[in-house]
């Protein structure tokens, strides 16, 4: 008996997925719920049929309505598929199958775990504006954009045509109210002190 090849258009049958400690929901509500509020009713939910090790839900567009729930052994997530499998879960009949690869915690767990970031960083694109502010001079060079006036000459400390003397800088200078107050308090200070000493000669 020959198999029929699927017609045109149409995938080819996705070849079955080996059993493994890690299960794939969909068909979850995506927006009725909050995204912590849904992993921790699929934990109680799940954990009821063996110790679950991680339940990733996210909420970006490409994982929206799935999960994967990790199980510590695959007697337990086995078992929990084919109980909740159309299970009616906040409205909706989840769907469970076995997940396609195995999961970043049970892979650290028995060694296997590989960062893949290192693949990525290797094909790091360089725009225009990068490459022109690696290929800048260096700070000190004698190079000038076009348009800049160049720097004087010496490239020392210059001193400030505002002050006066080394000795007056870093020093805050008074506002003009500031002075008119304190001359005001000096002319009361000299009548008072005046004063007392017409005060001590009558004595």
């Amino acid at each position: 008996m020959a198999t029929r090849a699927p017609p045109p258009g149409l995938p080819a049958k996705v070849a079955s997925v080996p059993p493994n400690q890690t299960l794939y929901v969909t068909n979850l509500p995506s927006a009725k719920i909050q995204k912590e509020d849904l992993r921790t009713a699929l934990y109680m939910l799940f954990s009821t049929y063996g110790a679950v090790l991680d339940v990733v839900a996210l909420k970006t567009m490409k994982m929206r309505g799935q999960a994967h729930i990790v199980f510590k052994d695959i007697q337990t997530a086995t078992q929990a598929m084919r109980s909740l499998n159309g299970f009616e879960f906040f409205g909706r009949e989840m769907k469970i199958s076995y997940a396609k690869s195995k999961s970043n915690i049970i892979a650290k767990l028995d060694g296997t775990f590989k960062i893949p970031a290192a693949a990525s960083a290797a094909q790091v694109e360089v725009t225009d504006l990068q490459q022109s502010i690696f290929n800048a001079p260096v700070p000190g060079a004698s190079t000038t954009a076009p348009g800049l006036p160049s720097k004087p000459p010496g490239g020392g400390d210059h001193v400030m045509t505002d002050a006066a003397t080394p000795e007056s800088r870093g020093v805050k200078r008074p506002r003009e109210e500031d002075k008119e107050e304190e001359e005001e308090e000096e002319e009361e200070e000299s009548d008072q002190d005046v004063a007392m000493e017409e005060e001590s000669d009558d004595e």
